[in-house]
């Protein structure tokens, strides 16, 4: 089978498709013929070895983060799934390998397509929803009746964070382009702010959390937002101490991980503010559950026109990297 492998972290990484066997399946592991795979600057990261202290991969690696596909194979210990289920997932971080023509997954990380969606639209609905939903539930212990903030939020996430959101009770505030203002409200949001033309920070306050996509030149102002004993979660900062504890992480690691997020801890603290960081991991049951929100809310994500197959891996991640694409970048199969 084909699959877009790289051989070493770099910054300049280069990405081979390599014929290699069809992997074999463990007892508890199911075989999906890939039908589609998206494109995550996740996929970036891992190449140029910049989560390596979170997860570290072995050589030659296949890349690719999410997909769908036909399940192929059941593994013995496998209930709920049967050959012919179409599936989609955000593969278990320790056994990636979405871009190649063939996977083998854990039956716990996978759940069936939403009923509306198609192998291409679901290849962009998993990871962007198990982080909305394990960043709401988990990270904020978001409760109904409070103001959720997500500045940046008209894109792909807050596509998927916003119905999750509103299915969980709360309010939801969204900034982003002129553009993006009509399908962000129809999406759910109840309020939306023009970052051209209106600053967040003098409009808002008080607000119970923020989840933070723009990254660390945003922070103190999406802080100055945020209410004592709020809690303000990035998807893009820096991991803290409390996530290398919550993932279990060596004890050098959360040392490590201490000193990188002490700054903001120490800024958050002072406005008795937590602050959160989130890597999402795969869960099938959560997924399902990211599914049903899917469907009775009719969420079709948002999928870039340009058709890439296997061979243009380059040009895909190129898009993700430099370009504006339109929506999630997809790898057909």
């Amino acid at each position: 089978m084909k699959a877009a492998q790289i051989t070493k972290y770099a910054k300049k990484f280069t990405v081979a498709v390599n014929e290699i066997p069809v992997p074999e399946i463990n007892d508890r592991e199911v075989l999906v013929k890939v039908k589609a795979a998206a494109v995550n600057p996740l996929e970036l990261l891992i190449a140029t070895g910049s989560v390596k202290l979170i997860q570290d991969y072995k050589f030659p690696l296949t890349l690719g983060n999410e997909l769908t596909g036909i399940i192929e194979k059941v593994g013995k210990n496998v209930r709920g799934f049967q050959v012919g289920d179409a599936i989609y997932a955000r593969l278990p971080l320790r056994k990636i390998g979405a871009f190649a023509e063939y996977a083998a997954i854990d039956a716990e990380a996978i759940a069936p397509l939403p009923a509306h969606l198609d192998f291409v639209t679901g290849a962009a609905a998993a990871l962007t929803g198990l982080t909305a939903y394990q960043g709401l539930l988990e990270e904020l212990e978001a409760r109904p009746g409070q103001t959720l903030f997500i500045p940046g939020g008209s894109g792909s996430f807050g596509q998927m964070a916003i119905p999750i959101a509103k299915s969980m009770g709360l309010r939801v505030i969204v900034s982003g382009s002129a553009s993006a203002r009509e399908r962000t409200i129809a999406a759910g949001a109840d309020r939306y702010i023009d970052y051209k033309t209106e600053n967040y920070w003098e409009m808002l306050q008080e607000v119970d959390h923020v989840i933070d996509t723009l990254g660390p030149d945003e922070f103190e102002r999406e802080l100055s937002v945020v209410k004592p004993g709020g809690r303000l979660l990035s998807l893009r900062t820096s991991p803290n101490k409390r996530f290398a504890e919550d993932l279990g992480l060596p004890f050098w690691k959360q040392k490590l991980f201490g000193l990188a997020g002490a700054k903001y801890d120490r800024r958050a603290g002072k406005k008795n503010v937590q602050y959160r960081f989130i890597f999402v991991r795969s869960d099938g049951q959560q997924l399902r559950e990211v599914s049903r929100i899917i469907e009775e809310s009719g969420i079709v994500p948002a999928v870039d026109p340009t058709e890439f197959r296997i061979g243009q891996i380059h040009k895909a991640l190129s898009l993700v990297a430099n370009g504006h694409p339109q929506g999630k970048v997809i790898i057909r199969f």
